[in-house]
């Protein structure tokens, strides 16, 4: 009994520990989205959806005009144990890229990634 018990404690042990491992670290990844609208006039609006927090699917970040119906930013800091995101952007409330994959944005080892993107083109 004194055994099955020892073993009992030793797995217990050994299973929290194992599942302790698995946690992914997770880091501040802060980005600068700079986007390009070449061929656009009157914008009134440019923004960019997410699926990983802060950003969201269902919801616009505004992006800040630079240039008016030329380029648009936007920094966004992602706390996250992912080395990617995935983005689109919208001009005038207009998804970019219909039908399209979404913009896979591949996280730099540096403090800042800066991804440039030109409106409904692909790279």
């Amino acid at each position: 009994m004194k055994m099955r018990r020892l073993f009992d404690i030793a797995f217990i042990f050994l299973f929290f520990s194992s599942v302790q491992s698995c946690v992914q670290k997770a880091y501040d990844k802060t980005v600068l989205y700079r986007l390009h609208t070449n061929g656009f006039t009157n914008i009134k609006s440019a923004a960019i959806r997410g699926g990983d927090k802060p950003l969201d699917w269902e919801k616009d970040s505004a992006l800040t005009t630079i240039v008016k119906d030329s380029l648009y930013e936007a920094t966004v800091t992602y706390h996250t144990g992912y080395k990617f995101t995935e983005v689109k952007f919208l001009v005038n409330n207009d998804f970019e890229l219909q039908n399209q994959p979404n913009r896979k944005v591949l996280f730099s080892e540096m403090d800042t990634t800066i991804y440039e993107a030109t409106f409904n083109v692909t790279k």
